[in-house]
């Protein structure tokens, strides 16, 4: 049996079904999902906060909806944009992160990072067009000044 070493990845679901996405989790040994998106509801069969949840779950792997580290809805075409507009919206949603409930989430996805690995998990495919790439910097960013553990990035 292989042990995984605790720490932080980035996940999305595009493209994804419900069943390949489950047992992707399972295959890289992932024991928390942390949601990130502002409103979990999805087009995407499987992917809403009951059925996800469930989906993982009944594998054994704990799932939570963290809404404080979700994205502004104005502020997500920049993610999509040119290299200014993604950059402006990086620094926009960096922002939002200072606001006291999203410290206390990303304390908490930064504190379960150093026992488990913890998957961020948000719809886009390409995690640098995503927001949860700014949400696993500043917890990251947390897992090395209180544990100087290395840095994961997202699959």
């Amino acid at each position: 049996m292989t042990t995984v070493e605790p720490g932080l990845i980035g996940v999305g679901y595009e493209g994804q079904t419900i069943d390949r996405f489950v047992a992707h989790m399972l295959a890289m040994g992932v024991a928390r999902l942390v949601d990130v998106r502002l409103t979990p509801i999805s087009r995407k069969p499987g992917f809403s906060k009951s059925a996800l949840s469930r989906a993982i779950g009944d594998v054994g792997i704990s799932y939570e909806h963290r809404r404080e580290l979700g994205n502004p809805k104005t502020n997500r075409s920049g993610f999509a944009g040119a290299p200014e507009e993604l950059a402006a919206a990086r620094a926009f949603f960096a922002e939002q992160l200072r606001e006291p409930a999203a410290v206390d989430a990303l304390d908490a996805v930064a504190e379960a990072g150093l026992r488990e690995l913890v998957a961020v998990l948000c719809f886009e495919a390409d995690q640098r067009h995503c927001h949860r790439d700014v949400v696993l910097q500043a917890a990251q960013d947390r897992l090395v000044r209180t544990s100087g553990a290395s840095r994961r990035r997202g699959c």
